[in-house]
């Protein structure tokens, strides 16, 4: 469920950032490649989520 959650989140904040950033900048809104760098960006932080261990290791 957290993968399912991850991806649809980083969908909707890369849409989103590429729409506002379109529209500032006065340029056309690609869909395509905004839904493209939010699979990509889903990817790459279940990765990331993967790899991090989940507590912190003491030193003593």
């Amino acid at each position: 469920m957290r993968y399912f959650w991850t991806l649809i989140w980083s969908l909707l904040l890369s849409n989103m950032a590429f729409y506002v950033l379109a529209s500032m900048q006065g340029g056309a809104y690609d869909f395509a490649k905004a839904t493209t760098f939010g699979v990509v960006f889903a990817v790459f932080i279940m990765i990331i989520g993967a790899v991090l261990p989940n507590e912190a290791e003491t030193a003593e």
